[in-house]
């Protein structure tokens, strides 16, 4: 028998959490005993549900999540898969970035991006061995230019956290090592469930679809719909009976007064003027709210300030960089950027797969560690990604205030594209979170006197919403258009890739960590 969640339910959450498993026991996964049956060819369905920040959707996913693992269904995580078994059940966890991968991770559940799904590495046969023996599937091996101690910390790794990436690279080697190219998934999976659907278009769904038969949406109706889409989220388009609704604000949500502003919009005589003012007495009672007089370039250098027109993330990015003493020809060590996708010709699939799979994904954080080898390379680090620190082409484009094109202090003949990353549109921070996060509200407070709605409801009540819960736990709501100098300059440190502490009988301390 799989044990029964340990956690208690909400009402809407047990009826949700009762229908997915009506819905998974229908296709042979029976959560509630434990028991899996063979996929049955032909059944496809997708569910959705929804609810606003704090309603218990991410919780419930996890409960979800151990359910399935406990009855006996393969994780699939998007870094190895292992041989084929005709009657094995599978699960796979989706975000469409890798921040929002990684906050998933950080709560235990093992997700990964789409892109990670829809593509499969291709690993170097020698290594293939090393994760073919951590999956179980074969002995021990012996790997020409590893020692037995390095296989040891991989191992020790594997068992702490079930990654092959980071288990291998605990034996001393990068992605670059073991990973020799991508290929597009040319088997279906089984059961899918996709964090932060509200970011998905019609042709993700579709490619989605393809894989997984069984189908999971979560998401938060209230955010903005992407670009393009008229307002309209790929799960509006399902009928009432597949959508289910979250509507309790749960105990570990309640008397946050970040998660009270955001569902304060919800107020449909609420002007921005009210607003900023329950802003202002939430900061004075709350130190999780802060009313702030001007930007932290110190923040914005980790965490960006969020806005709603370009011409203000121009300026305050050019702000930032001033701060810095940035030179106006190059990108110094530690600098913030934001992926605007590949630019490679279609002769270059292959290329765009790999830097893709990587985590250069249109709208990923990265931040800038220093030239590379080779000309028109840059080292970065990928915020979220579990192999995070990779060397590419790239074409890296400042931006100016009133010029149309903008200054490439960095670029290759063709590569992933960056734009500077201090400050970025609210539409680009969905689907990611900050502990720390800056909101300027003169841009808001612009968007409520344009009077523009979007489905329905004004533009800047959306706007707010989406950037106040991107915060995990402080919110800025900066008040005027100025901006702090910097009280340490920009630097990497804080990147530094170790390995988990492994408590492996026989190492000593100091060697578990390579």
């Amino acid at each position: 028998m799989a044990s029964v969640p340990a956690i208690t339910f909400s009402d809407d959450q047990a009826e949700a959490y009762d229908r997915v498993a009506a819905d998974l026991l229908a296709v042979g996964v029976d959560i509630a005993a434990g028991g899996l049956s063979p996929m049955v060819d032909g059944k496809a369905s997708v569910l959705a549900i929804l609810g606003k920040a704090g309603s218990g959707k991410t919780m419930l996913l996890a409960s979800l999540y151990r359910a399935l693992k406990e009855a006996g269904v393969d994780i699939v995580s998007g870094d190895y898969e292992g041989r084929k078994r005709k009657d094995k059940r599978t699960l796979a966890v989706l975000a469409p970035t890798n921040k929002a991968a990684s906050v998933l991770r950080l709560r235990g559940v093992p997700a990964t991006t789409i892109h990670r799904i829809l593509y499969t590495p291709v690993y170097d046969p020698q290594y293939e061995k090393i994760a073919e023996w951590l999956a179980g599937l074969l002995p021990r091996p012996a790997v020409e230019g590893l020692t037995e101690l390095a296989l040891d910390r991989a191992f020790a790794f594997y068992q702490q956290v079930p990654s092959i990436p980071g288990a291998l690279a605990a034996a001393g080697l990068r992605g670059s090592d073991f990973i020799k190219g991508w290929k597009r998934r040319e088997e279906p999976l089984d059961v899918g469930f996709v964090d932060e659907s509200s970011m998905l278009d019609e042709r993700q769904l579709d490619d989605l679809r393809e894989i997984f038969p069984t189908l999971v949406l979560f998401g938060d109706p209230a955010q903005l719909a992407p670009v393009g889409q008229s307002g309209a989220m790929v799960f509006d388009k399902l009928g009432d009976g597949r959508k289910m609704v979250l509507s309790r604000i749960h105990r570990q949500a309640q008397d946050n007064p970040i998660l009270d502003l955001a569902h304060a919009l919800g107020d449909t005589a609420l002007r921005f003027e009210d607003f900023e003012a329950m802003v202002q007495d939430a900061a004075r009672r709350d130190d999780r709210v802060v009313w702030a007089e001007r930007v932290s370039s110190d923040l914005m250098a980790r965490s960006p300030v969020l806005v709603w027109r370009n011409v203000t993330r121009i300026k305050l990015i050019q702000a930032f960089r001033a701060a810095h003493g940035a030179p106006e020809d190059a990108l110094l060590p530690g600098e913030p950027l934001i992926c605007d996708g590949i630019e490679l010709p279609l002769k270059h699939r292959k290329k765009r797969i790999d830097l893709e799979a990587r985590g250069l994904i249109k709208g990923a954080q990265v931040i800038y560690l220093g030239p590379g080898k080779r000309e028109g390379f840059a080292r970065m680090h990928v915020v979220g990604a579990e192999d995070p620190q990779i060397s590419a082409a790239c074409i890296i484009k400042i931006e100016k205030p009133d010029e149309e094109e903008p200054f490439i202090p960095s670029a290759a003949n063709m590569g992933a594209a960056f734009l500077h990353g201090a400050a970025v549109t609210i539409h680009k921070a969905q689907g990611s979170q900050w502990e720390d996060v800056q909101v300027f509200a003169p841009d808001l407070w612009a968007a409520a006197q344009a009077g523009r709605s979007e489905a329905g409801l004004p533009l800047w009540k959306r706007l707010a919403y989406v950037a106040i819960t991107r915060a995990e736990k402080r919110l800025h709501w900066v008040v005027r258009n100025r901006l702090a100098l910097p009280k340490a300059p920009l630097g990497v440190a804080d990147l530094v890739v170790r390995p988990a502490p492994l408590t492996l009988e026989g190492l000593e301390p100091q060697d578990a960590v390579s």
